[in-house]
């Protein structure tokens, strides 16, 4: 979460090839959250389906127009509902015509600090995606790929000809994912992690992050990093008198930037609800974890 990042590498704008199938356009929306800012995806050549639209910015939407160069777009693809991934969608659509499929739509107010954007109330898709449904353009197959944990709805999407898969926030290029309660669910992550290890995808293309060459020992990394953090919590809430939150961020999250203390937190609950339900962790009423 701390990794440093210069929006200048990185220009928006500019429809880049990442494959024979694929493109990125960057959006305009680079933070300590999003880092360099989100990918858009570009699929295919001649008809073309586009992933993650973005923030509803008309400078991205014009780069998103031109980068689609008046080719027919038979789908407009959402990986979630975060407001860095979806507000162009509706925009766009209008633009070219396309249906939105993805993920099903989520508004969902949390009671903490994110480190991403809160949820898109506009969003509206004329076609929900179930995992293993497809969609087809020339050339190419997308296949909805069900990863809960970040948000309930999160889908990565598959493109079969490439062997590869956008990740949108499942798995970044930069950084590991906050889960974030109460619609982030740390063991539905997990699961999801799980299952992204056994495929056999060449290559992620992340939402936020360059492209992931060794997809199955990224995720094995990111999987035994939130290990880690489990054991140093199972470690703190084993004291005497219990801790709180913001003393294991504190003491976890060393050398962090204060600002991602609140989004840290999250993720810091989301593995203490899990645990409360494995039995392994309890609250107190004064705000201190313990062991059980």
């Amino acid at each position: 979460m701390d990794t440093p990042f210069d929006p200048a590498d990185m220009p928006t704008g500019i429809c880049m090839r990442l494959s024979p199938l694929v493109s990125r356009v960057l959006a305009p929306n680079p933070s300590a959250f999003t880092y360099t800012g989100t990918q858009t995806y570009v699929v295919g050549t001649d008809t073309l389906a586009v992933i993650d639209p973005g923030p509803d910015e008309p400078a991205h939407l014009d780069a998103l127009t031109a980068a689609i160069a008046g080719r027919p777009v038979v789908a407009i693809l959402c990986t979630h509902t975060h407001r860095d991934h979806s507000p162009a969608a509706r925009p766009l659509a209008d633009r070219t015509g396309a249906p939105i499929i993805g993920c099903a739509p989520l508004t969902l107010d949390d009671d903490g600090p994110r480190a991403d954007a809160a949820f898109d109330a506009s969003y509206r898709p004329d076609r929900i995606l179930t995992d293993g449904e497809q969609v087809t353009g020339e050339g190419w197959t997308l296949e909805a790929v069900a990863t809960p944990g970040h948000t309930s709805n999160h889908l990565c999407f598959a493109l079969l000809q490439e062997s590869a898969l956008f990740t949108g926030d499942h798995i970044m290029g930069w950084s590991t994912s906050v889960v974030s309660p109460p619609d982030g669910d740390m063991a539905a992550y997990m699961r999801s992690m799980q299952r992204l290890i056994d495929r056999d995808d060449k290559v992620y293309y992340p939402a936020h992050g360059e492209p992931v060459a060794s997809p199955q020992r990224w995720a094995r990394g990111m999987m035994g990093h939130r290990k880690q953090r489990e054991g140093q919590i199972l470690r703190h809430i084993a004291t005497p008198d219990g801790v709180t939150i913001p003393q294991m961020v504190e003491q976890m999250y060393k050398g962090v930037d204060p600002r991602l203390y609140g989004a840290a937190g999250r993720s810091v609950l989301a593995h203490l609800i899990d645990l409360d339900q494995r039995g392994l962790a309890a609250a107190g009423a004064d705000g201190r974890w313990h062991a059980r």
